[in-house]
């Protein structure tokens, strides 16, 4: 080592030039790739031993390559190998189109590296997420006072809330004792049994074991009744159980229906219970004035998920955890080991992130949420939740009209529908929801168009899921032709077994 020079000559520092022409390299590469998304196939269909045929099964190597060869071919393996959640006829799962300006956002953020755990070590980023939580607040509509923290994804940010929820509501002595006292051991909670599988996990992960939830029947709109629910709490608390949290969905993820949250509400009022929305996909449409009613009530919960990486835009990974009273977040998550020197000597109360979430070290989710509300304003967001919920409104009415597609529900920006072969109308429902299953897979592989699946009543259904803004109402209508083209070939090939 050269002590006369400031820098080190180590294998992973390349200098200013060969970061220039690679830096520029790979922007020219993506540009090209947003600017032809739309020509690509949604995926390449490939089998994983395929794709893994393209990587080799080569040793670590002993000495480095150059680092334009290395991009080289990872552009071309990401790009040509991938499924391009960003292609505007991909409808699958709940995954956004991801914005330009977030992919930008991820460099910049990787660039400075801070650890968003503790302010002393990114007092820029903390700062940005603060006010990142705040606008995400407002976005929704409920108090800016709130606490928050940017997660992974919605499992995540429900686990966040869960834990605060359960901290709060719990036996004094739970975070000494656990479980070992019966309060504690006949701890219960309550949710639709469409609410997303995160609750299972949660009930095993916490040792509450899956026993402890009380799945509620939905009605015939697939929201949570309400009755039922009132019911089930009373009937636990005569039998000496402990309710203590009940789940709201706010666009259930199989067919994005919004339960009736402001009775909810009124029930854990009543007996004093958390009330949790698991807003992860539909809670930003709560912006559009038009569907206040929808969501009335989500100022009365005690916690709220949200994904910006869903109906935000934002590139993987960006959930988020609302919680209407700060301090529950600091009473579940803080502690001060005597080797985090974070806020000795602070002249002014200090933000640590870490207080308020699992995460210690935690990377800088926020900044790339934080440009995009900034770049498109209360109202582009408005304009562009508003498009995707009017174009899964067009699906929906063009397959009711379409003699060979069955619609079966619409809400939010999620279609559900299936295929029905000319003349098969009658047809038992397993052969229908076999055609379906094998159509849905079919179209999956393929890489025209890429949708997931709901189960409604019985009936296996191709499902659409839109919070995708390069979507047009061209892509809605060249997708009915793919479905009914693919479900022809399906079905004759069914028939021939």
């Amino acid at each position: 080592m050269d002590s006369s020079n400031h820098s080190r000559k180590v294998p992973l520092e390349i200098t200013k030039e060969e970061f220039l022409k690679n830096g520029h390299r790979l922007i020219d590469a993506i540009a090209d790739f947003y600017d032809t998304i739309h020509t690509r196939p949604v995926t390449s269909g490939e089998t994983p031993s395929q794709v893994q045929s393209l990587l080799g099964n080569e040793v670590l190597p002993a000495d480095g390559k150059q680092v334009d060869e290395i991009f080289d071919t990872t552009v071309d393996l990401l790009f040509n190998h991938s499924l391009l959640n960003g292609h505007p006829k991909f409808f699958g799962y709940i995954t956004s189109s991801p914005t330009q300006s977030g992919a930008l956002a991820d460099l910049l953020a990787a660039a400075v590296n801070p650890n968003v755990g503790a302010n002393i070590l990114s007092p820029m980023a903390t700062a940005i997420e603060k006010q990142t939580i705040k606008w995400l607040a407002e976005f929704i509509g409920v108090s800016t006072d709130c606490g928050g923290v940017l997660v992974s994804g919605g499992n995540m940010a429900n686990f966040t809330a869960f834990l605060v929820a359960r901290n709060v509501k719990a036996p004094k002595e739970f975070k000494e004792e656990g479980f070992k006292n019966n309060a504690s051991r006949e701890m219960v909670f309550y949710c639709s049994k469409a609410t997303h599988t995160w609750i299972e996990k949660a009930a095993t992960l916490f040792g509450h074991g899956t026993n402890s939830i009380r799945w509620i029947a939905v009605d015939a709109n697939n929201k949570m009744n309400t009755e039922i629910l009132s019911q089930t709490i009373k009937n636990d608390i005569d039998q000496g159980k402990k309710p203590f949290l009940v789940i709201g969905n706010a666009g259930d993820v199989s067919t994005g229906v919004v339960d009736d949250l402001s009775t909810i509400a009124a029930i854990c009022k009543e007996h004093d219970l958390w009330f949790h929305i698991d807003g992860a996909y539909g809670i930003p449409a709560a912006i559009l004035p038009e569907l206040k009613n929808i969501f009335k009530g989500i100022e009365e919960a005690d916690s709220i998920a949200l994904d910006p990486h869903k109906w935000l835009y934002a590139p993987l990974e960006a959930g988020c955890t609302l919680v209407k009273n700060p301090q529950h977040m600091l009473d579940t998550f803080s502690a001060h080991p005597v080797y985090y020197n974070f806020d000795q000597g602070a002249e002014e109360p200090t933000h640590n992130f870490y207080e308020y979430g699992l995460q210690n070290s935690r990377g800088f989710r926020a900044l790339k949420v934080w440009i995009a509300l900034q770049q498109a304003g209360r109202n582009g967001y408005i304009k562009m939740i508003s498009d995707d919920i009017h174009l899964s409104k067009l699906l929906f009415d063009e397959a009711i009209k379409h003699p060979e597609l069955e619609a079966v529900t619409q809400n939010l920006s999620i279609t559900t529908f299936r295929y029905i072969p000319a003349g098969s109308e009658n047809s038992n429902n397993d052969y229908l929801n076999s055609i379906n299953e094998n159509l849905l897979n079919a179209l999956q592989k393929n890489g025209d168009v890429f949708l997931s699946n709901a189960v409604v009543d019985d009936k296996y259904c191709l499902r659409a899921c839109i919070v995708n803004y390069r979507t047009t109402e061209k892509d809605i209508h060249e997708t009915i032709e793919l479905i009914v083209q693919e479900g022809r070939k399906v079905h004759a090939a069914l028939q021939k077994k």
